[in-house]
């Protein structure tokens, strides 16, 4: 795990080169689709962390006019909008649906939500060591899960932020919010998106906080290059986000 790579950005966890082994695994092809959530949640009778609170986080150019000019904002990350009604169903808040967004990653779920899903399909989160030898789908020390440049022949191969962030994103990559997430070329290993779309829930605890991999749909190399396979953050549990989602695992 981690990476040698010179150019890599310490602030974003890429080192230090470490042997870890790993037994035998599967890991989901895909992150775990609004399709998918939503046939748990019926079963289930499940209500996420975000509908029970009633409100989740949303990125400002994906809230409508009339929630942004009053929206809450954390100090420290004022693209991120407090929105109500913000949930799975509801990704914007408002009226907005997942309508025609059911092949996209469910989002505004925090980990014990997705531990409920892993717990209903009989599936676990990856370790975070599971998870990056994944992502690095056969390639040693690669940058991104297909090599080591991010655009090869100027194809764009993930779904990250393009142009000035937070205020102007060309979306060269096709997309301003979530992709399908089936969505891009998948790496040598046959997995989707395990670079940019949204962040993916991993079982490890760090500190009080649990390990997010992959980086999102934000994601831009003016303050994070966490799209990057070696590259690592953390929330808390119990925190969820327009951006936010997970796959699943499971024993071989």
């Amino acid at each position: 795990m981690g990476t040698t790579d010179a150019d890599r950005n310490r602030a974003d966890g890429e080192g230090p080169v470490r042997e870890v082994t790993v037994a035998p695994f599967w890991i989901g092809r895909r992150t775990v689709t609004n399709t998918e959530f939503a046939a748990f949640v019926e079963d289930a009778g499940y209500v996420t962390g975000a509908e029970r609170h009633g409100w989740s986080f949303v990125f400002d150019g994906l809230v409508p006019d009339e929630l942004r000019r009053h929206a809450q904002r954390p100090p420290t990350a004022p693209w991120w909008c407090r929105v109500d009604g913000a949930t799975w169903r509801h990704p914007e808040g408002g009226d907005s649906t997942i309508g025609e967004r059911m092949d996209h990653p469910a989002v505004h779920v925090d980990h014990f939500d997705a531990l409920a899903y892993c717990e209903w399909a009989g599936l676990r989160l990856p370790t975070e060591a599971e998870w990056e030898y994944a992502a690095r789908g056969g390639l040693v020390q690669a940058r991104y899960p297909w090599g080591d440049e991010l655009t090869p022949d100027g194809v764009h191969r993930c779904n990250i932020w393009q142009g000035r962030f937070p205020v102007a994103n060309t979306m060269d990559d096709g997309f301003l919010g979530t992709a399908p997430a089936d969505s891009y070329p998948p790496n040598g290993y046959g997995l989707y998106n395990m670079a940019g779309n949204v962040w993916e829930w991993c079982a490890d605890w760090w500190g009080t906080a649990r390990v997010m991999r992959g980086g999102s749909y934000l994601c831009h190399d003016s303050y994070c290059n966490r799209y990057r396979v070696a590259a690592r953050t953390r929330n808390d549990p119990d925190s969820c986000g327009g951006n936010l989602g997970f796959r699943c695992a499971r024993d071989a």
